[in-house]
């Protein structure tokens, strides 16, 4: 079990969702006959977003949806729960367990998306928070094997996320996708970076794409 953490625009999704891939064909190859079955699971945690409605339903509903992506408006509690369930010892009577995803087209979570079933061996689950030392973020950490995080300037990151926020639609142009991510993103990155827990493995990321080509290998 490997938590990837980062600020935003750092490159952690794409870090955990190729290693994920290249460790699965990795199995297929050395295993033909498990090529159904993976060995490996990328579990993003967009999926554990709080809920339009219930940002909306908080004291400061404006606030909330103005800072959704800020630790505060993530149930980290049902992910630590996940957690705690996955870190039981396999046994015969274990039972594929599931997480939520995100539909960016609706802009909410959707429930029991993604399965981890009992073959798999490799857990990368991605996230801002996943080293944050605060509960129950914190408490996940602990039941993982290892924390990687992936580590990006400000700067570089903030252009990543103009980008993104203007190509997703989430802002009309970079003027307000820049404000967007002044006003949210680099703050929660700041947190991120002033509240982190010791990590086993940092990653840096830089404007670099080598690193993240399908084509290549991962070392042996």
């Amino acid at each position: 079990m490997v938590a990837v953490s980062g600020i935003p625009g750092s490159g952690k999704t794409t870090l955990a969702a190729v290693v994920t891939k290249r460790l699965n064909a990795r199995h297929a190859a050395k295993n033909p006959a498990c090529i159904s079955t993976p060995v490996a699971a990328f579990v993003p945690m967009d999926g554990y977003h709080l809920t339009r409605a219930q940002l909306s339903a908080m004291p400061d509903p404006e606030h909330a949806h103005s800072r959704r992506g800020a630790a505060f408006t993530f149930d980290g509690d049902s992910f630590l729960q996940l957690v705690r369930e996955l870190r039981k010892p396999l046994a015969p009577e274990s039972k594929t367990l599931f997480a939520p995803s995100f539909d960016h087209a609706i802009k909410d979570p959707i429930a029991d998306d993604i399965s981890i079933t009992p073959t798999m061996r490799v857990l990368l689950f991605e996230g801002n928070y996943l080293s944050l030392d605060k509960s129950p973020w914190k408490d996940a950490a602990t039941l993982m094997d290892e924390l990687w995080f992936v580590d990006v300037g400000f700067d570089v990151a903030r252009k990543r996320l103009v980008a993104r926020h203007v190509k997703a639609g989430l802002a009309q142009d970079e003027e307000a996708a820049g404000k967007r991510a002044d006003d949210n993103d680099l703050v929660n990155g700041k947190e991120i970076v002033d509240h982190r827990l010791e990590v086993h493995e940092t990653i840096v990321s830089n404007q670099d794409d080598r690193w993240g080509s399908s084509t290549q290998e991962l070392p042996n």
